[in-house]
């Protein structure tokens, strides 16, 4: 009877393809363990981690090319942005029977922001008419000016304005600047020298230091509005960029004086997703309208949300009440120096 000889069955091949699966999936975890880069999860989108570029500071001088392609000169906010602002003096805006000033909620502003690694980022919100808004988004489009949000900061308004959110990043702010300016010049936004000069300066008819004590800040005047200011704690970056404090995590709260100690309020709380509903319901609670729930950027960490609201009454029942809606998300007093 002839032997069977018994064939070598050789290596295990399912249980060999399965071992080299999981050595190719975890081998280049831990070779960026060993590189101190590791990874996280974050929400419901693994992200690496990354060295964050920060902030460097710059001067006015800094920004005369910029300057120069806008058609106006700007400022510097604590020494990391330089601003510029276009007032829509051209408008008369009337919302719930108060003509809005253009500081309390009509001020397009640009902010540019040099970076550690050369680059510059530019950041603004642009106050549109309705009529303009197709023809401006389509020539940032053109220049390659991203928009990051497109809402309203009033409800019912006449004429009707929309707010654009504009984002860009180069090694060219004057290119940049250039950009912003062929989109601006499809607005009536005043060009320079056409512009109604501002108000004189005189003291804003309201308890400032009433409205100072129940906010827990100091607020400044700006073009006959009074200006509350809070900005978030934690390091907020855009994509790889930290973001300067007052740039993108600001809670800002207008007010317009109408008389008698009452004021127009228009403001917006920023706000990370656990904060919102406790802050939306504190805003009613304090008698504020709600306008907006939104985003303002695309790659913002942590993921902020910006709740616009409108109030009008008296100025310090509305700053006591608007206390709870501020203190219920993680700020602190900015100073505009």
């Amino acid at each position: 009877m002839a032997q069977h000889q018994q064939r070598d069955p050789g290596p295990r091949t399912g249980m060999s393809r399965r071992r080299m699966v999981a050595a190719a999936t975890i081998a280049p975890l831990l070779a960026a363990a060993a590189a101190g880069v590791g990874a996280r999860y974050t929400g419901t989108t693994k992200e690496r981690s990354r060295e964050l570029i920060r902030p460097v500071p710059t001067a006015l001088s800094d920004w005369k090319g910029v300057a120069e392609a806008l058609g106006r000169t700007g400022d510097m906010k604590r020494n990391l942005m330089y601003h510029t602002g276009f007032a829509r003096r051209d408008l008369a805006v009337f919302s719930h029977g108060v003509h809005v000033k253009p500081a309390l909620a009509l001020a397009s502003h640009m902010a540019f922001v040099r970076y550690a690694d050369g680059g510059t980022m530019v950041m603004g919100d642009m106050v549109v008419i309705e009529a303009e808004l197709q023809g401006f988004v389509d020539v940032l489009h053109r220049q390659g000016i991203e928009q990051t949000a497109l809402h309203k900061h009033l409800l019912a308004q006449s004429p009707d304005v929309w707010w654009v959110h504009v984002h860009a990043h180069g090694h060219d702010p004057v290119a940049l600047a250039h950009s912003l300016r062929a989109a601006l010049d499809r607005t009536g936004t005043p060009p320079p020298g056409q512009a109604p000069p501002p108000a004189v300066p005189r003291p804003v008819d309201l308890d400032t230091a009433g409205i100072d004590a129940a906010l827990g800040v100091r607020g400044s005047v700006d073009d006959g509005i009074y200006k509350s200011l809070f900005v978030r704690r934690e390091t907020v970056s855009d994509g790889d960029l930290i973001l300067p404090p007052g740039l993108g995590s600001t809670t800002a709260l207008n007010w317009q004086p109408l008389g008698g100690g009452r004021a127009a309020v228009s403001g917006d709380c920023c706000l990370v997703a656990e904060e919102v509903q406790d802050a939306l319901g504190a805003l009613r609670r304090a008698g504020a309208e709600l306008v907006e729930l939104h985003h303002h950027g695309l790659r913002d960490e942590p993921r902020l949300f910006f709740a616009h609201f409108w109030a009008v009454g008296d100025a310090l029942k509305l700053a006591r009440g608007l206390r709870s809606a501020v203190a219920a998300t993680n700020v602190r007093p900015l100073t505009e120096d």
